[in-house]
């Protein structure tokens, strides 16, 4: 493959790349929502998972899947004096939004498995 080709091919797949993570994100935070998570610590466990993200992504996320019903949120004083802090939860109808997508992705796995294992 030429060198130009690898450039198009790469790009292409970069931009698939970031349409999945792009769909993975909102289930991933409805994830890590079942517990009150602040902004920054969601930010920090994605990015020790793999996934990097930058405020710029989560907050509109986060005001999206709030505006849903998906996510609510509760201030919290800080202990140390500092300004109050949003922390974000799933809601009942996250939670059974997760559950559903828990469904989804184990079948997109065993596709992706029974395929790789076909063309192997």
């Amino acid at each position: 493959m030429e060198y130009k080709e690898y450039g198009i091919a790469r790009r292409y797949a970069e931009q698939l790349a970031t349409q999945m993570r792009k769909g993975l994100l909102s289930y991933l935070v409805l994830i890590l929502a079942r517990e009150p998570i602040y902004t920054s610590d969601i930010i920090r466990r994605l990015g020790e998972s793999g996934m990097t993200v930058v405020e710029g992504t989560i907050y509109p996320l986060l005001l999206r899947l709030q505006r849903d019903g998906l996510l609510t949120h509760t201030w919290r004083e800080d202990t140390t004096g500092k300004p109050p802090r949003k922390y974000y939860a799933v809601t009942e109808l996250g939670q059974s939004v997760a559950n559903e997508l828990d469904k989804e992705i184990k079948v997109i796995n065993k596709t992706m498995r029974t395929i790789g294992k076909e063309t192997k």
